[in-house]
């Protein structure tokens, strides 16, 4: 563990240029907590873009070094690692601390340089991109990984870095986490802050959903530059970004454009960077170059060609490029006017246009979350099939999971295991908006009785209609559950043709009904791995299915019938 704050430390945490909210010093001191404590931080800090995730990274450095450790920053992309380098260079500054950058904007000599420096412990702290995940860099002893923006990696390479040492501390900087972050947050893996407090005098981004014009691009470039601000034109194509920059010269004129894109020559790529950095251009045609955290305070409007190509969290972290100052901000997603968008396409847009409040970034991954799925939890895979049980249902029993693995007690009483093999969840053309879906799954999951189960299926009739098949399933699963509770029966699954149960410990029924009906009727019940009832399907239909289960349930419970 490292050392608690010392003077030192304080004073360089007095020297931040700004006031710190609320929510950012909490954060702050959580982080010093942790990494104080005998258990390896493995933190996410999840803010909206701008407010204030980088400086509690330069701290968390800072205070590693003092106790004479090294710290990496993992970031996406090579013009985030120059960014973040002067940033962390600038705060530094008067400290004996030494910041070096590794990624492709540094010639061959000057990085085999910085990597043996590494291995010696000359260098404090070093901010690159994957390079720092290449097998010739090692540390002559690492005690802090940052990774900024996770979603812009593999989980491979996240694993990786920390596969470096066993006992690293990692701290995850994001403004809308990918939904396996977030759902590992939520389920207790790890621990989570959130910086939901905006700078003072920040406004909200106004946000636009239209299809492709040169009217609406015309409109939008003009009234920035007229207030002397700067615009990202972003085009996800590096093969068509030349005809897309001959057609804003010419519906532009008069506007300084440069253009920059990941495979430009890396002294041409600076080059433009720094040209729209320096106000020396009006416009910056780009790829999602600029997605990862890029900082220009000047530039307020952004336009996003095709922007039902992008996933959730890419258009809410385009967005935040803009707004950074205290200037009203735009932006304009493009949608060509002959394609048929997907489902999914058409979703993301709309929670983007919704959520147009400052912080709302939790929110955003919440809804991606549910769009999207969980993904798996233990392997690579980043998107799953959470509308089979349900968010809220499979988010319980992976708590459950957790706070055994723990050790710790598990919420109140036994939360049973239900798993029929049945559609049940509520579909989209029944509950159109995610968050709606999101807030019945999240109450449907809380009920502990089948009066509140009762209770929701009528709201959900009053407010929405007809209940289809998959609702209703799901409304019968969630009454299932609170009787297997009430009874005492910790599994019922089905499998092979027959349901299978298996009583707690503590269950009050007398396992002497069960022998009896095991003896009484043979063709139907019988004993499987053990003590588990096993009771042979009449049907294999969803409504056969369910009424089976709670035939099955009443007859081993209490004044049922043998």
């Amino acid at each position: 563990p490292n050392s608690l704050p010392d003077a030192v430390y304080r004073e360089f945490e007095a020297g931040f240029a700004h006031e710190e909210t609320p929510d950012q010093q909490r954060v702050i001191e959580e982080v010093l907590a942790d990494l104080a404590s005998t258990r390896p931080m493995d933190r996410l800090v999840c803010g909206d873009v701008g407010y204030g995730k980088t400086e509690v990274a330069v701290r968390a450095s800072f205070k590693v070094v003092l106790d004479g450790r090294q710290a990496a920053v993992l970031v996406p992309t090579t013009v985030l690692a120059e960014q973040h380098y002067r940033t962390f260079r600038e705060r530094l500054a008067g400290y004996p601390v030494r910041v070096e950058s590794l990624s492709r904007f540094q010639s061959r000599k000057e990085q085999a340089d910085v990597v043996k420096d590494l291995v010696a412990g000359k260098v404090d702290i070093v901010i690159g991109t994957h390079r720092l995940l290449q097998k010739d860099i090692s540390f002559r002893d690492l005690g802090l990984v940052v990774i900024d923006e996770e979603q812009r990696f593999g989980v491979s390479n996240k694993e990786k870095l920390k596969a470096m040492r066993a006992s690293v501390d990692v701290l995850t900087l994001t403004a809308t986490p990918i939904p396996r972050t977030l759902h590992m947050a939520m389920s207790g893996i790890r621990d989570i802050s959130v910086i939901a407090t905006p700078p003072e005098d920040r406004l909200s981004i106004r946000t636009f959903v239209l299809p492709f014009s040169e009217e609406v691009i015309r409109e939008a470039v003009d009234r920035e530059v007229r207030r002397g601000g700067q615009v990202f034109f972003v085009h996800n194509r590096v093969e068509t970004l030349p005809a897309t920059e001959r057609f804003l010269r010419e519906i532009l004129p008069h506007v300084r454009i440069v253009a920059a894109h990941g495979q430009m020559d890396e002294e041409k790529l600076a080059i433009a960077m720094e040209d729209f950095a320096g106000r020396r251009a009006d416009l910056l045609l780009c790829t999602a170059i600029i997605e990862a955290g890029l900082d220009i305070a000047n530039a307020n409007t952004i336009l996003v060609n095709q922007s039902h190509r992008f996933g959730l969290a890419q258009l809410y972290q385009l967005r935040g490029r803009v707004g950074r100052d205290r200037h009203r901000a735009y932006a304009y997603f493009l949608l060509p006017r002959d394609v048929m968008m997907t489902k999914e396409a058409t979703q993301r847009l709309g929670v983007i246009a919704e959520l147009t409040e400052l912080g709302s970034g939790f929110r955003i991954a919440s809804h991606d979350l549910e769009i999207r799925g969980g993904g798996n939890l233990l392997g690579k895979d980043q998107s799953g099939h959470i509308h089979q049980v349900g968010y809220e249902l499979y988010t319980q029993l992976l708590s459950e999971a957790v706070a055994e693995i723990s050790g710790k007690e598990s919420r109140e009483g036994l939360e049973p295991e239900l798993d029929l093999r049945i559609p049940a969840f509520l579909p989209d053309d029944f509950i159109p908006e995610a968050g709606t879906r999101l807030d019945f799954y999240r109450k449907l999951a809380a009920s502990r009785s089948v009066l509140e189960a009762d209770e929701l299926e009528l709201e959900l009739l009053d407010r929405f209609g007809r209940l289809p098949a998959p609702a209703e399933a799901l409304c019968d699963l969630t009454r299932l559950r609170a009787n297997m509770r009430e009874a005492g029966v910790k599994e019922l699954k089905r499998g092979n043709g027959a349901l299978f149960l298996a009583l707690a410990e503590q269950s009050e029924i007398d396992r002497s009904r069960l022998v009896r009906l095991v003896t009484k009727e043979k063709g139907t019940f019988s004993f499987a791995r053990g003590e588990m009832l096993s009771m042979r399907l009449p049907g294999d239909s969803p409504p056969e299915v369910l009424a089976a289960a709670k035939n099955l349930l009443n007859r081993v419970s209490p004044g049922g019938s043998i």
